[in-house]
């Protein structure tokens, strides 16, 4: 984060992370007399905003640590904060092994797979994503700006996850058609046991067939009580070689031969869907074809 002895620094947490939120402010205030601590209720959904006087709060801040048991990485509230310039960590569910194993990854070597990733999948127009266990799909990307989620944010108006290590982008609205089938985990509902396989037809998600999980993704993605909910949101790709799946997306989405694939609010990476929900679905050993370049062959990178 790069922080500095003249900048403020927020450390927003939910009570079931005070022990890594407390961690964090310990050290940020070995640095910056500036630091303050502020607890947000639980939220179930990521994506939801946090309370007005947060959102007001963190306009005040050059850097803003988030670890709390939902994400704020696709609110207004974080954008608007960005906007100003803020430098943000968000850490959603993080705990102390996550934390300790994802951290202590190598991020020079993350950020250099991550930013090649990031030029290939700016200048792509169409990916076509295949996995032995069902998955094709074909994505239009053109126009859409990649994100790189390196880890290192010391630069203004930089933010992304912590630990870091993907590379996103949101495809075209209303263009995504095909089969993507998860057999790793997804966002709110965990490992998946037996594979959830989506069905993408202009974008949306019409179909979701599996066993108990998808019976799961099926009742917090009917809660939203917006059809923009089942809207394709993001393509991502992971670049942490030490992130591993645990069942918490926050790593899970970061582990090397593993893509995934998001849905609800886009807003975050220059889209148009702005829903209160974001929730991603990681598979294994995807083989990745950006037009005419197989940027990965079952879950080897090969750029």
């Amino acid at each position: 984060m790069n922080l500095k002895s003249s900048e403020s620094c927020l450390i927003i947490y939910t009570k079931d992370k005070k022990k890594i939120a407390n961690a964090l402010f310990k050290q940020g205030l070995k640095i910056s007399d500036k630091t303050k601590l502020l607890e947000i209720p639980i939220f179930k959904v990521n994506g939801q905003e946090p309370p007005k006087f947060t959102a007001k709060e963190m306009l005040d801040y050059k850097v803003i640590l988030i670890a709390t048991s939902a994400s704020l990485s696709h609110t207004k509230a974080r954008r608007d904060a960005t906007k100003k310039g803020a430098r943000i960590a968000s850490m959603p569910s993080i705990t102390q092994e996550i934390f300790i194993r994802g951290m202590n990854a190598d991020y020079k070597k993350i950020k250099k797979r991550t930013e090649k990733l990031k030029k290939i999948l700016t200048k792509g127009e169409k990916v076509n994503i295949i996995t032995k266990k069902g998955t094709d799909i074909r994505i239009n990307i053109k126009g859409r700006k990649c994100h790189g989620g390196s880890g290192i944010f010391n630069k203004k108006g930089k933010w992304g996850n912590l630990p870091g290590g993907e590379a996103c982008l949101a495809p075209l609205e209303g263009k995504t058609n095909g089969i993507f089938v998860v057999d790793a985990s997804f966002a709110g509902v965990g490992k998946v046991k037996k594979p959830i396989i989506l069905t993408v037809k202009k974008g949306y998600v019409v179909k979701i067939k599996g066993g108990k999980e998808a019976l799961k993704l099926k009742n917090i993605l009917r809660k939203v009580k917006d059809k923009n909910a089942y809207s394709v949101a993001e393509l991502g790709i992971g670049t942490n070689n030490k992130a591993k799946i645990t069942g918490n997306i926050l790593e899970d989405e970061k582990a090397m031969g593993t893509a995934h694939i998001a849905l609800g609010n886009n807003k975050s990476y220059e889209g148009k869907i702005d829903v209160p929900i974001h929730v991603d679905g990681v598979f294994f050993k995807p083989t990745i074809i950006v037009d005419d370049k197989k940027i990965m062959e079952n879950g080897k990178l090969l750029i």
